[in-house]
């Protein structure tokens, strides 16, 4: 289960994640900062896949962003630090108990960060990522146009 408090600027589409809690079963946490580090991973990039990571193709077909430069990926500044609430339930499959930790929490971010822009704008957002352009738009779209005075 993964938690998400943010704000979305009406103005310009931007998201600010304010908190971001991920919780999850890893069975034996065999060296707990190590799985807190791989949740915590798991869900930065999560969040980036929802909010910005997208290629950009020109009227070529070539990709405009191919470098670190241009493909927009979050850094440290972007989040703040992801909170994990570790589960122990070792898994009776393994002799030492533990699950695989590290490919769980790259999937609920999608979810979880729509979720709460759907809440907090009332505007279901159907395409990834969620970019402030995207966000930008489909707020003009569900916003009525006033009549020209």
């Amino acid at each position: 289960m993964h938690i998400v408090d943010l704000s979305v600027d009406r103005d310009t589409g931007i998201v600010d994640v304010g908190r971001y809690t991920a919780v999850q079963d890893v069975g034996t946490a065999i060296h707990p900062s190590y799985v807190e580090g791989q949740m915590q991973g798991g869900a930065v990039q999560g969040i980036g896949w929802a909010l910005n990571e997208e290629y950009i193709y020109n009227a070529k077909g070539k990709v405009d962003n191919a470098g670190f430069l241009d493909y927009r990926m979050p850094v440290a500044s972007d989040l703040p630090m992801i909170e994990t609430i570790v589960v122990e339930v070792p898994n009776p499959h393994h002799p030492y108990g533990v699950r695989g930790v590290g490919e769980v929490p790259i999937v609920p971010p999608l979810a979880t960060v729509g979720n709460a822009i759907a809440r907090s704008t009332g505007v279901r957002m159907t395409d990834l990522p969620m970019s402030p352009p995207r966000i930008s738009a489909a707020l003009d779209a569900a916003t009525p146009r006033m009549a020209a005075e």
